[in-house]
């Protein structure tokens, strides 16, 4: 390794880093969200993990689809990226939601959950998915479901789009 190259990986080692996360919007055939209900906390939540290093966020919740709910998508297009402040005990980081469509109804009756991670899964209005998830996760639905209806992505802080405050939490 040359001096460069050293100096460079010493560089890039020093770093801060953030922790990534990324979820889908899948829909079923009346519209309705599909959530996922954690056996590791009490709200329930998008299906989607956390993105391993050197994984992007795309792979990440292909993979985390296929292995929470047996879904296969090749593709999903990026509704969101919103940056999440420290909170709670929880690292600052980026949530990413991407569109995952529509689950048709074979896809729907071959749902198996990880029962290490998962407890239950249902489809839910965005209203009824307000009461289950998380306040900030609310918000990040909210947005991300803005943005599909406009066709095109948003950039959210804590859920929030830059043009509504949130340092007042």
């Amino acid at each position: 390794m040359t001096t460069t190259e050293s100096s460079q990986a010493d560089f890039g080692a020093s770093l801060p880093r953030k922790q990534m996360a990324a979820g889908a919007l899948l829909f079923d055939a009346a519209g309705r969200i599909l959530l996922v209900q954690p056996t590791y906390k009490q709200v329930w939540d998008l299906p989607g993990g956390v993105v391993e290093a050197d994984e992007s966020p795309h792979t990440a919740v292909c993979r985390e689809l296929k292995e929470e709910l047996g879904l296969h998508r090749a593709w999903l297009d990026l509704l969101t990226v919103d940056w999440q402040s420290p909170q709670d005990g929880m690292l600052e980081g980026m949530r990413f939601v991407f569109d995952g469509g529509v689950v048709q109804p074979d896809e729907i009756s071959a749902i198996t959950l990880p029962a290490d991670e998962l407890r239950g899964w249902a489809f839910c209005t965005p209203e009824e998915a307000k009461g289950l998830v998380s306040p900030r996760l609310a918000r990040r639905i909210s947005a991300s479901l803005d943005a599909r209806s406009a066709g095109r992505a948003a950039y959210l802080e804590n859920g929030y789009p830059l043009d509504r405050p949130w340092h007042d939490e």
